[in-house]
């Protein structure tokens, strides 16, 4: 006979009992109602005792239901699923390498010259994205914004809302799941040949490209342009005014390394071209140069054409809407940046560099032509 308080818990027994774990629990409730008391006992010692032998049987029994619980657990739980390692792996790891923490292996692995003593600042608690944002902007309000006079060919430019809403804020350009429809493909041909249009008619010279790197690399392919246009190896001397950009200066001077050419920099008011002769490739000449100045370059053509060179016009795009075109006057090629055209400055790039030419070097144009058929 059950005393009160197991009649009680036969109910909580019985659900312990449902499936997946109804053979423990079976057990247990079978054990619960067969229980004799013993005749000598009193009655309050035999409704003791059962209790006593019912708790202790409860116990067993929500042991046995969690033991089968974790067995049949789900794999797919949100701890399992994390990356990082738990504390057995990086036990049998460390054991493995001969390690006994992570410190120790660290301390052997990391010099101690680029290990930071200080404990990592990160925050002053925990914040939620909102605080943390107004945190930000907190510290971005206390930038100043000066004029800028560096130049060097880079001028900070107010982007038209139509290109900063529809191009650069849309995503649809930037996260399409594949650029080659046709509809994209005929959409950018389109614009691309309108840039070539409009570089030409600037430069006045027939043929451009449909764009390249920078003013610098620019640069590096008209060197190499003039000194594929002669059929002589002697002709490796190239000029450079020396109020181009340094950064240009630069990119001409690497890219003369590797194809055995000598960079002769110089004031092109003063450079005698008679000097490298038949030797001279071409020269390059800013316009206007780093400084703002504004030369006039049909001497500087002829001087150059007379030796058997070409001449390479490093131009400032907007500028060109006023001044007179380098085909004009003689130029034989004309490069620059096109950042004036309302692209951001984005730290120094990327920016879309133009490559105008004669129709005699059409065919030696680094990149590509797009043209109508």
């Amino acid at each position: 006979m059950l005393s009160r308080s197991t009649a009680r818990k036969a109910p909580l027994l019985a659900r312990l009992g449902r499936a997946p774990l109804r053979a423990p629990a079976a057990a247990v409730l079978h054990a619960a109602f067969l229980h004799t008391p013993n005749p000598r006992q009193s009655s309050a010692a035999i409704a003791a005792d059962a209790d006593a032998a019912a708790a202790g049987e409860l116990a067993a029994a929500g042991s046995a239901a969690i033991a089968a619980a974790q067995a049949f657990a789900p794999l797919d739980t949100f701890l399992r699923r994390q990356n990082g390692p738990r504390d057995a792996d990086v036990a049998a790891m460390l054991q493995g390498l001969g390690f006994a923490s992570l410190d120790e292996l660290i301390a052997a692995t990391v010099p101690e010259a680029i290990r930071l003593a200080a404990p990592l600042h990160i925050a002053d608690g925990e914040h939620a994205e909102k605080e943390l944002l107004a945190k930000l902007r907190a510290i971005a309000q206390k930038n100043k914004v000066y004029r800028s006079f560096i130049g060097t060919g880079y001028t900070d430019t107010v982007v038209p809302p139509v290109i900063l809403r529809n191009v650069l804020e849309n995503p649809a350009w930037y996260t399409p799941y594949s650029p080659y429809q046709p509809e994209i493909a005929q959409g950018r041909l389109e614009s691309l040949i309108n840039f070539q249009t409009v570089v030409s008619d600037l430069a006045g010279l027939p043929a451009a490209n449909a764009s390249l790197l920078d003013e610098g690399t620019a640069a590096g392919e008209a060197l190499v342009v003039c000194l594929n246009s002669t059929r002589s190896k002697k002709r490796n001397v190239f000029f450079a005014d020396e109020n181009c950009h340094p950064q240009t200066l630069a990119v001409l001077r690497t890219r003369a390394e590797g194809f055995g050419a000598k960079v002769v920099v110089g004031d092109y008011r003063t450079f005698d071209f008679a000097v490298p002769g038949d030797r001279l490739a071409g020269a390059l000449v800013s316009y206007p140069d780093t400084y703002g100045n504004i030369g006039e370059h049909k001497a500087l053509a002829d001087a150059v054409h007379a030796q058997g060179g070409q001449l390479v016009v490093v131009a400032d795009l907007m500028s060109l809407a006023v001044l007179q075109p380098p085909g004009e006057f003689g130029a034989d090629i004309a490069i620059g940046n096109s950042q004036r055209f309302g692209v951001p400055l984005g730290y120094g790039g990327p920016h879309a560099a133009f490559f105008a030419t004669t129709a005699a070097n059409q065919r030696r144009v680094p990149g590509r032509i797009i043209g109508v058929s």
